[in-house]
């Protein structure tokens, strides 16, 4: 329940983001490998060298060595990319790395690895968004983070995850006590030693394929030429205007990026240099539709299928594909479209003299690369262009933090050291540098500096607050991928944000700011030392210990949540880690595969912060378990966060807050796209108050019969998998388990899919029944007779090509595709995997042990070659389902009774042959492992069934995504999403805040967009002069008869005419005989009534009672809750 994926549920608010996208013009221009391997040993990290080159420590079995150069991707195009990824040239060791310390995985070979290497059974979920050229260009990629405090590691430890070739950790700074509450790498034993030094085993840890490397020293400009990309989280204006032109105008270009957290303030800039080309700007899928129609005129009027909405807009390339008739245009030229409609659109061509459009033809979008002008910093600072916004309530907030960050910098110059929280003397002082620096900009000047603001801005100006370091670690670490890869738009060029509302909505005092020497200082500098303690008294539950599970722990361990006497966090997750896991859900190692993850999680938060209260269950959020997560339990709340992967959990645990009126904090990441839901008692709309529309699902008949994309052929493959080698054995062993059972629940079911079952039953016992390896490659030879010839010869015959539908209108027209049969070949490669899989995984269900040649094509082959293929002619009068809205393709039979007792006489001759004891073995899928064959079948089965209908075929790795449904994510993503999260917590927990101070998110990086705005309202409901939402529960105590609680409902002028508990009806004003319940307690009613089983941990029952008022009108009242202990 608990998994990995943390898919998203979309926020109310998307579809008015879209809008606002199209609408705000500029959004446009803003739009080796990694093989876990066993733990090394303990390694001492050099401390860095004195002046007289004498090394304080050595390193163990460690290489010191500058990092491999790589040249740049930024100035190639698409064609020139790929050599340019092949061609790696050693760094230039004239350079001075006197202070540079390096730990490198043994294993890996110096100068890297294949970059074809990549471990898919890790990389799954970041694959299904980067694809395997921009893993390529990652793994290749060496990366220099400059300042390493909380931000830092953040970036770091996205990258390191992504598994970048090398990450060169710079900071000539000690670790203090300060930097406790930001930074999941420090512990209390690191202050004072070298941060970037004190940072490398934690880091390490993530990914033993990335090589990471430390400088200690002063950074010269020069050094910067070893790197694609390089990011500064803490340096003057001076020096990053620098280093900016230094790679600026580098060949090629060094991608630059500036970035800062202060306080509750960020920013960003980037430049990638004077040209970038981004090769994927948005990362979806090119969009592509089926043809229907397409006119002989000037311009052409192009008419598709409605079977899906088309997703072009005025101005997308396309290119045409499979028409028939018209074939001028299957000549793969992209052509430009307008007047982009839902199901049709025109094309800016003149097919006049073209031929008559006949049938067929697909049309796909062509995804152009786009060429990036980077201004270096020097230029953007005077002219920044459009911002990035992140909340269009702060329209005018981006060009004063502009502004603002300019003049933190000129005061820390001035002054030598940052503004001290609670200085009124400081917070004038960069107010007063801000106003001079706007009275320079002439025009350009903003019209309010807000002191207000700036004074918020000076008090927090040191501190690095964890969940601004989460945010920005997942957006910075996303730009470095862009950077690296030409993958996704990249911020172009500034973003700022801030999140005051997250401030305690009382004024504080001098004195709430003041250090008590903890190890949340810098927390306390911005928040006070009153909502400290509010979040370490907290009573967390989080649900959920995956990908976010794993973010929140660290963050909240960080904030100091549940860490105080009075606090304390549950986590639950039932669980366990996989291989998979480990690229995204940090707080695991592969050593820790096969454990379970609440367990693991909780200890490593525990490592971060020792004082942490958290106890860890591997129990499902349910009903089920209600006796775990009891009535006292979910009281004693003080928060909830989900951290879940599925939608019914979600709205589960979304009902549990409602009824206790507890907070509750959602997200949900979905690729590079995340969103973040505040659901606070009686101010915002709770979650399951908005739903997403059902996702499509194809017709039964079109997956069974007349697929047309690859999803279907991959959608039937998975089902025949299932059926072969799950259904049917557990059928079989159910069977056998007991015979008479079996055979009585058959006949009391007396149709098709008891005479499908049994059918299958005795297919697997009988005609099909395997003994030796030969005869399950005769198995698997006679299923691709079956699968991919005979079923197409039969298809075809029922309905041949020139066959017209009732209407007389062609009935092979789009979207329908005429298929052909197959001929086996054993010298097709893939016709000889399919035999492979088969034949392996039917050998698995019946225990018969593998010969040694099975992988041996020549040897296979042979053995195929014995298979005796019987002649196939296609019958007359065989039904073929052809009606969508068939939910089955079992045809029933008024003589389904007497097949079934013959059948069931057949098994029990069968069963009689067999050897004592026989079961068979079901195979659960299992998409994670690719040793045990399961997707090379089913790809094989989708591939094969692709070729019978000319539909594109998919390699094995496509295919798992789709058939596995596998949910696709990156960490960058899931920390932004986390760090967004526990920015609203301070509100949760400050207990102060309104509905506007509340922020929902839609964000995605890719683009990059993001997209806050106030949560929705409750609806309210008002009857007299009272008013009601979801959130109200009414409470009714002292044990009631129901004569009471029909009156105490009159006493509110309504009458109650129906009350109900769960499903069962306790009292309907229709019926004469519930009269005679009236003076009963409600209570011995459910009992007696609904058989109520109340458990001794709840003293109360809820009732659902609908009301009309004196006008007979019906009133939607709260839940009512009776308690008799």
């Amino acid at each position: 329940m608990f998994g990995m994926g943390d898919s998203m549920k979309l926020s109310p608010f998307v579809a008015l983001t879209v809008v606002l996208l199209r609408f705000y013009g500029f959004f446009g221009s803003l739009m080796h490998y990694m093989l876990p391997r066993k733990r090394a040993g303990e390694v001492e990290v050099v401390e860095g060298e004195t002046e007289n080159n004498i090394s304080t420590n050595d390193i163990n079995d460690a290489a010191v060595t500058p990092p491999i150069k790589k040249h740049h991707i930024s100035t190639t195009d698409a064609t020139d990319l790929t050599a340019n990824i092949k061609t790696v040239t050693v760094g230039d060791n004239s350079s001075n790395y006197s202070s540079t310390s390096v730990i490198e995985p043994p294993v890996m070979a110096p100068g890297g690895a294949n970059l074809n290497d990549i471990d898919e059974d890790l990389h799954s979920r970041q694959l299904a968004v980067y694809g395997r050229e921009t893993m390529r260009r990652l793994f290749a990629s060496n990366i220099l983070i400059s300042g390493m405090q909380g931000l830092g590691a953040e970036i770091a430890k996205n990258l390191i995850l992504a598994g970048v070739k090398s990450v060169t950790l710079h900071d000539e700074g000690v670790v203090e006590m300060w930097d406790m509450s930001s930074s999941f790498v420090f512990s209390e034993n690191d202050v004072g030693k070298n941060r970037a030094l004190a940072s490398v085993q934690k880091l390490q840890e993530l990914n033993n394929a990335v090589v990471i490397s430390t400088l200690t020293t002063n950074l010269t400009k020069e050094q910067l030429s070893d790197f694609q990309a390089v990011v500064f989280t803490d340096i003057t204006l001076e020096k990053a205007l620098e280093y900016n032109d230094y790679c600026h105008n580098h060949q090629p270009p060094i991608s630059f990026i500036k970035t800062e957290v202060r306080g509750l303030f960020g920013t960003v800039f980037c430049d990638f240099g004077p040209e970038f080309t981004v090769f994927d700007v948005d990362g979806e899928e090119p969009h592509t539709g089926i043809i229907a129609s397409i006119s002989n005129d000037n311009p052409a009027l192009v008419s598709c299928v409605d079977d899906e909405r088309l997703e072009f807009e005025d101005g997308d390339l396309v290119v045409f594909s499979e028409i028939q008739g018209m074939t001028e245009l299957n000549d793969g030229k992209p052509r430009k479209i307008k007047s982009a409609r839902p199901y049709s659109f025109t094309l800016e061509e003149d097919t006049t003299n073209f031929g008559t459009y006949v049938k067929g033809g697909i049309v796909t979008q062509v995804k152009q690369p786009k060429v990036l002008n980077f201004k270096p910093l020097k230029e953007a600072l005077k002219d920044p262009g459009d911002f990035l916004l992140s909340d269009f309530s702060k329209f005018d907030r981006p060009p004063l933090l502009h502004i603002a960050f300019q003049a933190l910098d000129r005061f820390t110059s001035e002054v030598g050291r940052f503004p001290v929280a609670g200085s009124e003397e400081d917070a004038q002082k960069l107010t007063t540098i801000a106003a001079n620096i706007n009275e320079c900009l002439g025009e350009g000047k903003v019209e309010d500096i807000n002191p207000k603001l700036l004074r918020h801005f000076a008090f927090g100006a040191r501190a690095v607050l964890n969940p601004m370091a989460a945010m920005f670690g997942g957006i910075v670490g996303q730009e470095v991928v862009k950077a690296c890869s030409g993958k996704f738009h990249p911020l172009f060029q500034f973003f700022y944000f801030d999140s005051v509302e997250s401030l305690p909505a009382e004024p504080l005092e001098p004195s709430d700011f003041k250090p008590l020497n903890s190890r949340y200082d810098a927390q306390i500098s911005v928040f006070g030392s009153k909502l400290q303690k509010k979040l370490e008294d907290a009573t967390v539950f989080i649900v959920g210990s995956g990908a976010l599970g794993c973010e929140f722990l660290k963050n909240v361990a960080l904030m100091g949540v549940s860490c105080g006497s009075q606090g304390k966090l549950t986590i639950t997750d039932d669980d366990v880690i996989e291989k998979s896991n480990l690229s995204r859900q940090f707080l695991f190692r592969d050593w820790n595969i096969g454990q379970a993850k609440s367990t693991v999680a909780a200890s490593a938060a525990a490592s971060i912060n020792p004082q942490l209260k958290i106890e860890a269950l591997q129990n499902r959020v349910g009903p089920e378990t209600e006796s775990v997560f009891n009535d006292n339990f979910w009281e004693n709340l003080t928060v909830v966060i989900n951290a879940l992967d599925n939608v019914n959990a979600r709205l589960y645990v979304d009902q549990r807050c409602l009824y206790f009126q507890k907070p509750l904090l959602e997200s949900g990441t979905l690729g590079a796209k995340c969103n973040t839901q505040m659901v606070i008692p009686h101010l915002t709309e709770n979650y399951g108050a908005s739903r997403d529309p059902p996702e499509k699902q194809a017709p039964m008949c079109t997956v069974h019969s007349f697929p047309h994309n690859i999803d279907h052929c991959l959608t039937w493959a998975r089902s025949e998998f299932e059926g072969l080698l799950e259904k049917t054995p557990a059928e079989v062993n159910a069977y056998l388990s007991n015979p008479s059972e079996y055979a009585a629940s058959m006949r009391n079911a007396g149709d098709a899919q008891a005479k499908d079952n049994l059918e299958r039953i005795l297919e697997c016992l009988e005609r099909e029944k395997c003994e030796t390896f030969q005869d399950c490659v005769t198995w698997a030879r006679l299923r691709f007779e079956d699968y991919f010839a005979n079923r197409v010869k039969q298809l075809t015959f029922t309905f041949p090509e020139d066959a017209a539908t009732s209407t007389g209108a062609p009935f092979w027209s789009a979207p329908k595709r005429f298929p052909h049969p197959l001929q086996f070949s054993a010298a097709d490669p893939s016709h000889l995997n399919f035999i492979m899989a088969a034949s392996i995984l039917r050998a698995e269900t019946f225990g018969i042990p593998l010969p040694d040649w099975v992988k041996n094509p020549k040897m296979l082959a042979e053995a195929v070659e014995k298979v005796i293929v019987p002649d196939f002619q296609p019958k007359e009068g065989v039904k073929i389902e052809t009606d969508e809205k068939a939910t089955s393709i079992s045809t029933v039979s008024t003589d389904d009774a007497a097949v079934i007792n013959e059948l069931l006489f057949k098994l029990e001759r069968c069963r009689n042959n067999l050897p004592p004891g026989f079961r068979m073995k079901p195979i659960q899928f299992e998409k994670d492992d690719d040793t045990n064959y399961h997707m090379d079948l089913i790809a094989g089965l989708a591939n094969m069934r692709a070729r019978n209908y000319s539909i594109p075929e998919v390699d094995k790795l496509k295919a798992k995504f789709i058939a596995g449904r596998i949910i696709p994510a990156i960490a960058t993503s899931t920390a932004m999403a986390t760090g967004l999260v526990c920015l609203e917590l301070y509100k949760v927990l400050d207990g102060t805040h309104k509905v506007e101070d509340y922020r929902n998110t839609f964000a995605n990086l890719a683009l990059p967009l993001f997209s806050m705005a106030e949560p929705v309202p409750p609806k309210v409901i008002k009857h007299r002069d009272m008013s009601w939402t979801v959130w109200d529960r009414w409470i009714l105590r002292g044990n009631p008869t129901l004569r009471e609680l029909l009156q105490w409902l009159k006493d509110k002028g309504l009458n109650a005419y129906s009350i109900s508990y769960g499903s069962c009806l306790l009292f309907n004003s229709m019926f004469p005989r519930h009269k005679e319940r009236l003076d009963k307690k409600v209570v011995d009613v459910a009992r007696e009534i609904a058989k109520a089983e109340l458990p001794p941990y709840r003293s109360h029952l809820d009732l659902v009672v609908a009301c009309e008022d004196e006008e007979d009108n019906d009133i939607d009242i709260p839940q009512i809750s009776i308690y008799y202990g």
